[in-house]
């Protein structure tokens, strides 16, 4: 299913539906932040997705960073949660989504970065390479959050 992200567009759709979801940064013993690029529109981003029923938020951090990158982490902390409203993503089917994401720190344990259906590409990248990549501004201000390890999480 295709995606659209509406950033600060005031022509942007109306949201029809909020969903929890979550994000993680996770980094490897080199300072490297986990990144995936999505199929959907092809930007680089955390890995994450939307809660299934049945599952503490923390168990889909664990889930949607091993179904999209094959990589293995335990959650440890939390960033922030991102709740622009400013922020919709409107998808192929009519949804047009709010966003609403807590955004977890993750420790890795292993694995190694696998694509998947949601991946186009993963891989561990470097802090100062990070202004080479196509990465949305609601992702990055999240990116940038991870790196700054901040004592509290972002609310915004």
């Amino acid at each position: 299913m295709a995606r659209i992200e509406h950033f600060n567009n005031p022509n942007a759709p109306k949201p029809n539906s909020i969903v929890v979801a979550v994000t993680v940064f996770v980094q490897d013993e080199q300072g490297r932040v986990l990144l995936i690029q999505r199929t959907d529109n092809g930007l680089w981003a955390l890995p994450g997705g939307a809660q299934d029923f049945g599952e503490y938020i923390a168990e889909t951090a664990v889930r949607e960073t091993r179904e999209e990158t094959g990589v293995e982490i335990e959650v440890t902390g939390v960033v922030g949660i991102y709740t622009n409203p400013n922020h919709v993503v409107e998808y192929s089917d009519g949804e047009v989504r709010q966003q609403f994401s807590i955004c977890f720190r993750g420790r890795y344990i292993g694995g190694k970065p696998t694509t998947s259906d949601e991946s186009s590409a993963v891989r561990w990248v470097p802090q100062d390479e990070l202004n080479h990549l196509t990465v949305h501004p609601s992702t990055r201000l999240r990116i940038d959050h991870g790196f700054e390890g901040l004592t509290d999480p972002y609310i915004g």
